[in-house]
């Protein structure tokens, strides 16, 4: 991943790449199993449970960055570990999007659909919690991971371009405050959908559903095209917010569509 020399469209790139990282389909998963739990157990901290899940995820990634910016000087990022990462992450974007597709289209029509993660089904015990710090745990675990901490350690070894650890810092928590936005928007959105759980709610999450997997199959496609073309590569330099902000905006949008599309169905029964 190219990043700008320029500061402040570093620093809104970092935030726009948080704020997509934060509506990653393990991320919407785990929020959703932790927004579960807890409107049984503690209803009141449910809508907040995307919001501690992010700071916990949040802090590692400020701590990752700040220590590869320290030791940025003496060591640097290797080549390899930016294709690895390139093919981890076609990888499990197919996957995801193929997981997703199948549990909108399994579902029984009487329920909704929760969102599917790998990370979030092999921690699903972890998901049973109401402490505020075990769900900021729970984020925290989710951050030691292969994708996370090369991205924290990119962000370090560019802000060493423009300064020293203040500048690491800076980027980190652009990522974390980022990230924040979005998980906490969804911690809140899953608990208004539990809450209701009418007909409104159902048609919601068939469409964030079947959004998330479009989305992860569509950036699983652009990446390997990246990889192949050097065409696609170089149309690509200079337009990542653009592209990062349309991912965000089409995930966001997915749910006032849903709504539009239960109102709809919901008058059409009326009549």
């Amino acid at each position: 991943m190219d990043l700008p020399n320029d500061w402040i469209a570093l620093l809104a790139l970092v935030f726009i790449l948080g704020a997509k990282h934060g509506l990653d389909a393990d991320h919407l998963a785990t929020i959703d199993g932790l927004t579960r739990y807890n409107l049984r157990i503690a209803p009141r901290r449910a809508r907040w449970c995307g919001s501690l899940f992010s700071v916990g995820h949040g802090a590692v990634v400020m701590l990752i960055a700040f220590g590869v910016g320290v030791a940025s000087t003496a060591w640097q990022v290797p080549e390899w570990m930016e294709d690895l990462g390139t093919w981890i992450s076609i990888a499990f974007l197919t996957l995801l999007g193929v997981l997703n597709l199948r549990a909108v289209l399994a579902a029984p029509t009487g329920d909704m659909v929760a969102t599917v993660g790998l990370k979030a089904g092999l921690l699903r015990r972890l998901q049973a919690t109401s402490h505020p710090l075990a769900i900021a745990a729970v984020g925290a675990l989710f951050a030691l991971s292969f994708d996370t901490m090369s991205q924290a350690a990119l962000f370090a070894v560019t802000a060493t371009r423009h300064g020293g650890a203040g500048h690491t810092l800076a980027l980190g928590l652009a990522f974390t405050a980022g990230m924040l936005l979005a998980d906490g928007a969804n911690g809140l959105w899953i608990a208004n959908l539990l809450r209701r759980a009418d007909h409104r709610a159902r048609i919601a999450s068939r469409v964030m559903g079947l959004m998330v997997a479009a989305i992860s199959l569509s950036v699983a496609a652009f990446g390997l095209a990246r990889w192949l073309r050097a065409d696609v590569s170089q149309w690509y330099e200079g337009r990542e917010l653009l592209v990062g902000g349309g991912v965000i905006l089409l995930l966001a949008g997915s749910f006032a569509i849903g709504n539009w599309m239960a109102r709809s169905s919901r008058l059409a029964t009326a009549d």
